[in-house]
């Protein structure tokens, strides 16, 4: 079964958006995203900031990326519900550590968590209804 197929089959709140919507959503999203947590790594790279100020950003990047390969590739809809719960929380943690030292880049992370955490909201509630 096509994914989009799949993913329409399932049972989800009646608040969800589309996935037009989503992908517009991401398309605004992704470019802060790159930019901050490139600027975190290249100043950690540099030795500017403490290294141990990248790794949640490494993390929630890590985790970020292999949502949709989890949830529309193995189709594991309450493993992809764990993986968004690992990408929200890391937000926060990078957040907390960047705060004393680069304190645009955690301002920064304000709309790439209030979006994760409707995300995150949608993906539990998803796994819920098809569990």
């Amino acid at each position: 079964m096509p994914w989009l197929e799949w993913y329409n089959a399932l049972a989800k709140p009646a608040w969800t958006p589309a996935p037009a919507t989503i992908s517009t959503i991401w398309a605004i999203l992704y470019p802060i995203v790159l930019v901050s947590f490139g600027f975190v790594f290249v100043l950690a790279f540099r030795g500017t900031i403490a290294r141990k100020v990248a790794v949640p950003f490494g993390i929630n990047l890590v985790a970020n990326l292999l949502f949709m390969p989890i949830f529309s590739g193995l189709r594991n809809v309450p493993l992809a519900a764990a993986d968004i719960v690992v990408v929200w929380a890391t937000i926060i943690w990078c957040m907390v550590a960047v705060w004393p030292v680069r304190r645009w880049v955690a301002v920064a992370q304000v709309p790439y968590f209030v979006w994760v955490s409707l995300a995150t909201t949608i993906q539990l509630s998803i796994t819920m209804m098809n569990g």
